[in-house]
């Protein structure tokens, strides 16, 4: 798990034996902080909301809809309003067709967040059913949400960027090679990406 400061440390400590680049990396910037997030229908949903738009943005639109539909914007209270009301949260029509497919299929039982396979691509299998759930989501949903341990956004571009970084390649790696250079840090890969997140996000003098 890599849930609490110590998880995280633990991982990141045997990264860096294995990897000179990821110890000088973490005594620039020090150890990254959890990121912790509610299992659950409620933070899949704000996944949801929150795509391409600004932080504040989401925000505006989730105080909007919690208040249309009651706090967490339960699944059947969704599927019970109608396109109008659901825009007038700020909801568009293809985020309106991602959010009613994620209630649907929690609705009929279709989806169970708090049962999802102990594999973890076979979980994200089961969450890229929902419609607007691509891998990355999934990715960072079972990386926050369940603080699953070896789950690796290789497809992200921060986490390329930063391993490159990290690792002094001469140029970001593509999707594969941070797949493939990732191998070796198993089953710590969890702990590499929000170490990557941490060393994009911290400005180093």
């Amino acid at each position: 798990m890599v849930t609490t400061a110590d998880q995280l440390r633990e991982s990141l400590d045997a990264i860096a034996a294995l990897e000179p680049g990821f110890a000088a990396a973490i005594g620039r910037v020090g150890y990254p902080l959890p990121r912790v997030r509610e299992p659950g229908y409620e933070t899949l949903l704000r996944t949801i909301v929150g795509q391409q738009v600004s932080v504040a943005a989401a925000a505006a639109v989730w105080r909007k809809l919690e208040s249309e539909l009651g706090p967490g914007c339960a699944p059947e209270a969704l599927l019970a309003r109608d396109f109008d009301a659901l825009r007038a949260c700020g909801l568009s029509r293809q985020k309106q067709g991602y959010a009613r497919s994620l209630a649907e299929l929690v609705v009929s039982g279709g989806l169970d967040l708090h049962a999802l396979s102990a594999d973890d691509e076979d979980a994200i299998a089961q969450l890229v059913q929902v419609r607007g759930i691509g891998r990355w989501s999934a990715e960072i949903y079972l990386l926050f949400a369940e603080g699953r341990p070896d789950i690796w956004p290789a497809g992200d571009l921060a986490v390329q960027i930063e391993v490159g970084r990290i690792l002094g390649l001469p140029e970001r790696p593509g999707e594969k090679l941070t797949r493939e250079l990732a191998e070796r840090w198993r089953p710590h890969r969890g702990a590499a990406a929000i170490m990557a997140w941490h060393h994009y996000n911290t400005e180093v003098l």
